[in-house]
């Protein structure tokens, strides 16, 4: 499941810019970015607690692996999603 809403977050995201460089109102598009992001993290977060209730050590094994690149992931979403509203602040300037 936490595959799919990370793939709908990154398609969000590409729309997101897309409209922004087209001149279209792309806050939607970041929002609904933003949400599935939030969503994929807490679906991954989901699946590691049903790991630690049926005592899988090895598939716990894996989850280092797993944060570092959810943090990388979920900061790049951010400031991809965000990247609009900053070029915008800073071609009023």
């Amino acid at each position: 499941m936490w595959i799919i809403l990370g793939v709908i977050a990154i398609v969000a995201t590409f729309i997101n810019l897309y409209m922004y460089k087209a001149g279209k109102d792309y806050k939607l598009a970041m929002a609904i970015g933003l949400s599935f992001t939030a969503l994929t993290l807490c679906s991954e977060y989901s699946l590691v607690s049903e790991w630690v209730k049926k005592e899988d050590w090895s598939a716990l094994g894996e989850v280092p692996n797993f944060e570092r690149a959810l943090w990388f992931l979920t900061i790049v979403s951010i400031l991809l999603n965000i990247a609009p509203i900053l070029l915008e602040r800073k071609g009023k300037k």
